[in-house]
């Protein structure tokens, strides 16, 4: 992670995590907009599993208090537009309790150009588990363990029959 999001995420998680959220991904950049800055936020699964939607109105809470912290901070030099959103159905998976909190769900993983295992950069699979720096993945009929230092970009993968059956109840 480039210095300047890793210090983005360092001073905007402890509001988001004050909020009751994770904060999920960073990203900042120019746009044809001008220069915007994106929290993703999610809330933490439960004891059972299941985790509460983000509302909109938890995101402009979100905004608000991190919107403050920015003002304060002065880290930013030039102008730019605060976004806070959910991650999504095809959230990004960042850390090992990402990866841990998602076993059994199906994820796409692209390895950094240097981070490839077996001669392969891409898997798409089931997520198995998580744990000492290494994410196990099963594709193709087999088992990887994939260092998490040397992912570029994973992405959990929309379970379309769950949401349609979850958005019919």
């Amino acid at each position: 992670m480039k210095k300047e999001l890793k210090d983005l995420w360092l001073l905007t998680e402890p509001y988001v995590r004050d909020a009751g959220f994770d904060l999920i991904e960073v990203t900042f950049g120019r746009e044809s907009s001008g220069w915007v800055l994106r929290l993703y936020i999610d809330s933490p699964r439960t004891e059972s599993g299941s985790s509460v939607t983000v509302s909109h109105d938890d995101c402009a809470r979100v905004s608000r208090d991190v919107s403050a912290a920015l003002d304060v901070a002065d880290s930013i030099p030039h102008a730019y537009q605060l976004e806070v959103s959910s991650p999504g159905l095809d959230r990004p998976l960042r850390r090992e309790g990402d990866f841990a909190r998602f076993a059994g769900e199906n994820a796409r993983v692209k390895m950094s150009d240097d981070g490839g295992v077996d001669g392969r950069r891409n898997f798409s699979g089931t997520i198995r588990g998580a744990k000492d720096g290494r994410v196990e993945i099963e594709c193709d009929g087999r088992s990887y363990q994939l260092p998490i230092d040397g992912i570029a970009k994973a992405n959990l993968v929309p379970n379309w029959e769950r949401e349609f059956h979850r958005s019919a109840s």
